[in-house]
């Protein structure tokens, strides 16, 4: 990455000079001063889109729009007779909100991901580790239609993740029970599925309840949910192992493809795979035949040789793309095209970890997956905007704390050149969670980021036999699915335990304990080690004084836990000693619960680097002036607007990674000395109004400096764009950074005020300012400043146009914002249904001679004389006469309150139809043809009736569907 756009990605008062660096351009005057002074803390926008993510599997299809939702549970009626309870444990006849003809009108839309735990107010007694939200139990509902073209293929849903326990109904049958909220849940719903008109019901009861951490973990259906129609011979879902080895010099690509089959026969298939480089040009290829026998699977295994591919790397993440087809009767029966990376990686137990032969420091963050406005419900593009905010940071390597990611984060990874540590979340050997460990790895085992699989985080059986015993069988079980990167386990103690987990995995990982690197190291001179977590360091963004009773902590890296170091306590550890491959920062973002070292009213933690929001803190720039090599560096803290302060001492803080700084107060130096990289150089300085300024030397010559001034009292809004377009798909999504100015343009530091938002265009999705004691609701059009920032996070509506945001305070000059939205098609969804009710049952009289009443009804008991029909069953010509077609419905809520629609899509012969005796339409026209009539407002059942006159030489009745519209 050049020099200029690095820098507008750090979004750093700093401007670039020489020493064979390439200058940095100055910065748009409207966001930055042209000398860096007063800058906002936030990146220049960029003029273009992200680069959609790769799409690996194109008979998949989302399921994220048209979802219903509950909040609270739905107890089903009391089963009141024997027949009753005899229906209730039969296939398909689910009750309560499962059932599929269950009254959901009245429950609310809502898009995937989606979290509403993220919507709830802070509550003291709610769980404090969940971050005083209430979670509890929901319900969603959701309708779909399947085309009968697709009778005979398999078909497939998919929940991406589910928070937390989940159990899942597809056309009132159960079909999985899941307890955990981070594997993903895979339904064959082929034996399950309704074609053509027959609507397909899906329901989930989620229990939120049920935790399996301590930290904030969201409630819902947080992921995407995908629908995939596949041959009945295909690839299994995760059926495609391909990640490259280099073997006695020369690079492969191993293919092994799983497959698997519905159809009636065994079935000889091809396999065909080709690599295509990073511009589409075909550089291997190859072919394996199978046999797949019939509803089981079989395997297809063939090796492609490679001549000196393209390196993935930290700096040059290169990707190729290996196209994998299933042939049958010479026709392509499915396909997957996966992204690989060519690296290879080692772990030395004396000098660390190696990427492609060369050492490489792991500079790595702890994640959760949470951000301010939109809990764990994160959209694919903000993902991909917080791992470029971490990665301009200098960060190299995420560890998914503590439980597996979403694939869309290491679909990010591998486009960034970031390292991963991926995490199992359940310590646990039984079967179900063997399940999810080896989901985990099959999921993720072809991603060039992923370099280490831990099978836990901080266990109290970590230094027993216990627990030796379930690591070996873990550990067997990864290896057994890849054997090309080690297992790892994050130890929170037991190291010198006679016996421990250490001794059974391939790569010691240090949570904490840093006091003990160096005796473990002469220990076991022959055993990897990494620090998998470090730090837990305190800082309250813009606040540069600790105040205990407020919950304040200091920015000036003075605070930590008493099990962790500062930032550059604990990563000069790591620094200074080869043996230790890296570390991970807990954490990178700060994240909802586990509030500490303060609960209530703390709801959100302290620990990191940057805030809720993204806004970097000081530790930002102590990770930078670390981390960064190949450009300078040079920050200042604090900021100079200190009003009531004058003359009074003031530590300031510079942060370099240049050999020596100067300092100098309006003008005039007051320090200078040899930069201490890892650990920061400060000075006490009395406090004076103007500029203070930073100036970065390197063999002799400046390369770079930071300034800030005292700034004036805000007089007007301004809104900053992570990018200046947005996709017209309704799923993009980017954060908008709202601050206020003085009257030169210069960004207010201190700024405590609330500000109200507009859009046209699109939609705010979430509101935060990184304060991890505000009270304020995440949703909504209004938010405070917090030291001076806040954050909307929007998404766009469809199609071309704009998006306009405007912004107000009181007092100040409003900010408006124009944002292109540009014309790109979104990716397919599942149809979403207009939440039409179908009157699919019907009674049906015997021919009749002469024209009945509307009131002619069977018997209570006549089981025989009335036949039972469904719509769009036609009743064949067998004489002239009349029949009655009878049907008792209870309209949904939504019908009840406000009236609806009745329509008969096709009606065969002449007909009257009607509602509850009353006569509401004619048809007078033999020949097929529809019929609608007013459905007037009402509650509890309402009875149909259609009477229809056959001539007897044609098919007559409910040639079609019958459907309640509501209005």
């Amino acid at each position: 990455m050049n020099v200029a756009r690095r820098d507008l990605l750090l979004g750093s008062a700093v401007v670039g000079l020489a020493g064979g660096l390439a200058p940095i351009p100055a910065f748009a005057a409207s966001r930055r001063p042209a000398d860096g002074a007063g800058a906002l803390p936030m990146p220049e926008p960029v003029d273009q889109l992200p680069p959609a993510l790769p799409v690996q599997d194109a008979a998949r299809v989302l399921m994220d729009r048209g979802w219903l939702f509950h909040e609270g549970d739905i107890e089903p009626a009391p089963l009141d007779t024997h027949n009753a309870t005899y229906l209730s444990v039969k296939a398909g006849n689910a009750r309560g909100a499962a059932a599929v003809d269950y009254d959901d009108s009245d429950w609310q839309a809502v898009d995937l991901p989606h979290d509403w735990a993220s919507f709830q107010p802070f509550v003291k007694t709610a769980n404090v580790a969940q971050g005083y939200r209430p979670r509890g139990i929901g319900w969603y509902r959701r309708s779909f239609r399947l085309d009968p073209a697709l009778r005979g293929r398999r078909i497939e849903l998919e929940f991406g993740g589910i928070a937390t326990f989940a159990t899942i109904w597809v056309n009132g049958s159960v079909v999985s029970h899941n307890f955990s909220g981070y594997n993903a849940v895979r339904i064959d719903m082929t034996p399950f599925a309704r074609f053509g008109d027959e609507a397909n019901v899906v329901a989930v009861r989620v229990d939120a309840e049920a935790m399996e951490g301590w930290w904030y973990e969201g409630a819902g259906l947080y992921r995407h949910v995908w629908l995939g129609d596949y041959a009945p011979v295909s690839i299994a879902t995760d059926g495609v192992h391909c990640d490259p080895r280099k073997a006695d010099g020369r690079w492969h690509v191993p293919v092994v493809a799983t497959l698997t089959s519905i159809a009636p026969a065994d079935s000889a298939v091809t396999v065909e795979a080709r690599l295509l480089d990073p511009q589409g040009k075909i550089v291997a290829q190859g072919q394996a035949q199978a046999t797949v026998p019939t509803f089981d699977q079989a395997t297809a295994a063939l090796d492609l040789p490679v001549a000196e591919p393209m390196l993935w790397s930290v700096e040059r993440p290169t990707l190729y793309t290996l196209d994998v087809r299933l042939l049958r009767d010479g026709q392509v029966a499915d396909e997957r095209r996966v992204p690989i990376g060519f690296r290879t990686i080692r772990f030395d137990a004396a000098q660390g970890f190696f990427l492609n032969d060369r050492p490489v420091k792991l500079k790595g963050v702890c994640l959760h997956q949470d951000h301010a406005g939109v809990g764990t419900a994160i959209p694919d593009a903000l993902l991909g905007w917080r791992l470029e905010r971490l990665k301009a940071m200098g960060c190299n390597a995420i560890r998914s704390s503590h439980n597996a990611p979403t694939p869309e984060l290491l679909d990010w990874c591998d486009r960034l050149g970031l390292l991963v540590m991926n995490e199992n979340r359940q310590f646990n050997p039984a079967p179900e969670y063997r399940a999810q460990l080896e989901w985990l790895v099959r999921r993720d085992r072809n991603h060039p980021s992923v370099i280490m699989w831990s099978v836990f985080n901080e266990e109290p059986m970590q230094g027993t036999p216990a627990g030796v015993a379930m690591v070996q069988r873990m550990a067997h079980w990864v290896r057994a699915l890849d054997d090309s990167r080690p297992v790892t386990a994050a130890m929170n103690g037991a190291f010198f335990n006679p016996v421990n987990v250490a001794q059974v995995v391939d790569v010691t990982g240090f949570n904490y304990y840093q006091g003990d690197y160096d005796r473990y190291h002469q220990l076991n001179p022959a055993k990897p080690m990494t620090s998998s977590e470090d730090t837990s360091a305190f800082m309250t963004r813009g606040a540069f004084e600790s105040d205990p009773a407020r919950h304040i902590a200091s920015s000036y890296d003075v605070e930590a836990a008493s099990w962790g170091d500062t930032h550059r306590g604990a990563w000069k550890k790591i620094a200074e000693r080869a043996f230790v491959a890296g570390g991970f920062v807990w954490t990178g973002f700060d994240y909802h619960g586990e509030p500490t070292p303060y609960e209530w009213p703390t709801i959100a933690s302290f620990f990191g680097i940057l805030d809720l929001c993204g806004f970097p803190k000081v530790a930002f720039d102590i990770h930078r002036a670390a981390w960064v090599d190949d450009a300078p560096v040079v920050a200042i803290a604090p900021h100079w607007s200190w009003p009531g302060r004058e003359g009074k001492p003031t530590k300031v803080m510079v942060l370099s990674n240049a050999e020596r700084i100067v300092l100098r107060l309006n003008g005039k130096t007051v320090g200078e000395a040899a930069v201490d990289r890892l650990m920061g150089n400060e000075w006490t300085v009395p406090y004076a109004p103007g500029r203070i300024e930073a100036i970065a030397y390197r063999g002799g010559r400046e390369v770079a400096r930071a300034a800030h001034e005292t700034v004036g009292a805000p007089v007007a809004l301004r809104l900053t764009p992570a990018r200046t377009v947005m996709a017209g798909d309704t799923e993009d999504a980017q954060a908008i950074t709202i601050d206020a100015v003085d009257a030169k343009g210069r960004h207010v530091p201190a700024a405590n005020l609330m500000t109200r938002f507009t859009i046209e265009g699109g939609a705010i999705i979430g509101v935060g300012n990184g304060d991890p004691n505000s009270h304020e609701s995440e949703k909504g059009n209004q938010r405070s400043l917090f030291n001076g920032l806040a954050q909307m996070i929007v998404r766009p509506d469809t199609g071309r146009g704009r998006i306009v945001i405007r912004a107000t305070a009181d007092g100040l000059k409003p900010a408006t914002l124009k944002l292109d939205r540009l014309g790109v098609a979104p990716r397919a969804q599942v149809a979403v249904m207009n939440g039409d009710m179908d009157v699919r049952e019907w009674r049906r009289s015997p021919l009749l001679a002469t024209k009945p009443s509307p009131d002619l009804a069977p018997a209570a008991s006549d089981n025989n004389g009335w036949a039972f029909v469904q719509a769009g069953t036609p009743t064949p010509a067998e004489g002239a006469g009349w029949r009655v077609y009878r049907s008792v419905v209870t309209p949904r809520r939504a019908v009840a309150a406000r009236g609806g629609e009745l329509r008969l899509a096709s009606v065969g012969g002449m007909a009257s139809l009607w509602i509850d005796g009353t006569l509401v339409a004619e048809k007078r026209d033999p020949k097929p043809g529809p019929m609608t009539a007013t459905l007037p407002s009402g509650a509890g059942k309402r009875t149909i009736a259609l009477i229809v006159a056959g001539l007897g030489n044609i098919d007559s009745g409910l040639l079609g569907r019958v459907t309640i519209r509501p209005r």
